[in-house]
């Protein structure tokens, strides 16, 4: 009887090891996050990389001395020894104490080294580890806005606009400014770089630079709604001449243009919005749409401010 347990108890155990292995493996044909192809997202990944493995040297030693103290103490041993009157050891105190707070010393000073070189908010220093960032490089300004459900992406210096697809030149600096129309969002293209915050009314920004040509995904990492999982674009990573011929694509739709009575009809709620490209853009819409004033009516928030400081300080001189 007691074999027949232990049989169907093997079983089990190699089904759900099979069923594990499986899981794990299933995840590894796109493992973008830890194969990236952005320098700040290759950064990323090998400080996750290095905390994992410190963190294991804690993680497996315990795990495996736990099967040996299991085994080597089970009631049927009995050559195991036995110390009943045991309370202190010394050796293992400062193993226990010790290796653990080296770790967390060593996992401070990458956390730390790592937070400031990887601000999302300082320009690039490089374009990729054996690469320095040449001095007459131009940085790509791209102005994300995130809608119900779709992404908006302006690009001043062209003065075109599309909705879910972006692109940018393989080595050449990235600067996202990051706002949202609606609910509070995420901004977030694994292969490139990190996830930021999109919120109504405020700016963030994100510097990044992308290293290889590809087709690449981006989506929403904060539940916005319903629609959210729908909140997909594409990144395009093209060299210099493939990134002149995708401008020009979105050039050559003449009747395309992105005014404001055009974008207070784009933020209306869809799902599964397609592809749409902008050959033109109306002045100061990004600017308008952060400062929540695309209505005509509505007075911007940067002037609105203005005003109230003004006030304020007329306030306090009639006081005086």
């Amino acid at each position: 009887m007691g074999i027949k347990l232990l049989s169907i108890k093997n079983k089990f155990v190699a089904k759900c090891l099979l069923l594990t292995s499986t899981l794990a493996l299933s995840g590894c044909d796109d493992w973008v996050v830890m194969s990236p192809f952005g320098d700040i997202a290759k950064q990323e990944a090998f400080l996750i990389n290095a905390s994992t493995v410190l963190m294991l040297v804690i993680v497996v030693p315990v795990l495996l001395m736990t099967v040996w103290f299991a085994w080597k103490y089970r009631a049927s041993n009995k050559d195991a020894t036995y110390e009943p009157g045991w309370h202190h050891s010394a050796t293992l105190e400062t193993v226990i104490w010790t290796t653990p707070l080296i770790i967390i010393l060593v996992l401070s000073g990458l956390t730390y080294v790592a937070t400031h070189r990887l601000d999302p908010y300082l320009p690039i220093s490089r374009i990729s580890e054996d690469k320095p960032l040449p001095d007459n490089v131009d940085t790509l300004v791209i102005e994300v806005v995130a809608l119900d459900w779709k992404w908006l992406f302006i690009y001043p210096e062209y003065n075109i606009a599309t909705v879910n697809e972006i692109a940018a030149p393989i080595d050449r600096p990235i600067q996202f400014k990051i706002t949202s129309g609606s609910v509070m969002n995420s901004f977030y293209i694994p292969a490139l770089a990190g996830q930021i915050y999109a919120m109504s009314g405020m700016e963030t920004k994100m510097h990044a630079v992308i290293n290889e040509k590809g087709v690449f995904d981006g989506f929403s990492a904060n539940y916005s709604g319903h629609g959210f999982s729908q909140m997909h674009f594409k990144f395009h990573g093209v060299n210099d001449e493939g990134f002149d011929s995708w401008v020009s694509k979105v050039r050559s739709l003449d009747n395309q243009t992105l005014n404001h009575q055009g974008y207070l009809k784009l933020e209306e709620k869809t799902t599964g919005h397609p592809v749409t490209y902008f050959s033109t853009v109306g002045d100061n819409l990004y600017h308008d749409i952060l400062n929540r004033c695309v209505d005509a009516n509505t007075v911007c928030m940067d002037k609105q401010m203005h005003l109230d400081k003004h006030r304020a300080k007329n306030a306090v001189k009639h006081k005086e």
